[in-house]
């Protein structure tokens, strides 16, 4: 079982991790991305666009796995980081607490948000970020918009797995749903 861990980057590796989840749910962390003015209030939504677990091709919030021995606040900075790229200056508290704890589940009427590939329990949170962004290779395109943009019928329509729930939960966690 040792060699199949590793702890720095894939944490076990592809069978394994199938193996597993299909037993456990797996923790993750969400982080909606979002610029801020000087009051401390969000101007804009950051959404990727990327293929989804399903396969679709969607607007997503930045997501991932945590790692064996990794602390939250780490992850979460790993993930802005691949997404977002090196220079997003997230501003992530030391302590961070989540906004909300999201399952995902592989059927979608039971939570109403759904991975395909197993049982996950996510922590979710919204991150200030205020360098310059620019998206990884893991994405297709990084779109920033108004809250009003981000939660209307179109942005729905683009969004799946309950991410377009999950950032209507966000900004009603910072006062600033539309």
């Amino acid at each position: 079982m040792t060699d199949s861990i590793d702890v720095k980057t894939n944490w076990l590796d592809p069978q394994t991790l199938n193996d597993v989840r299909g037993q456990v749910p797996l923790v993750y962390v969400d982080a909606v991305p979002v610029r801020v003015n000087d009051m401390g209030e969000v101007t804009h939504v950051g959404m990727l666009l990327r293929q989804a677990p399903d396969g679709s091709i969607s607007r997503t919030v930045v997501s991932g796995r945590v790692l064996l021995g990794e602390r939250i606040r780490e992850a979460i900075l790993r993930h802005l980081e691949k997404d977002l790229g090196p220079l997003a200056l997230p501003r992530v508290p030391l302590e961070p607490a989540p906004f909300t704890v999201v399952e995902y589940f592989p059927d979608p009427s039971i939570s109403g948000f759904h991975d395909p590939r197993h049982h996950a329990v996510s922590l979710a949170y919204v991150v200030p970020v205020s360098g310059d962004c620019q998206p990884t290779q893991q994405a297709l395109d990084l779109g920033w918009f108004t809250p009003t943009q981000a939660t209307s019928e179109q942005m729905v329509k683009e969004m799946t797995s309950g991410h377009d729930r999950l950032v209507r939960l966000a900004l009603a966690s910072v006062g600033q749903l539309p």
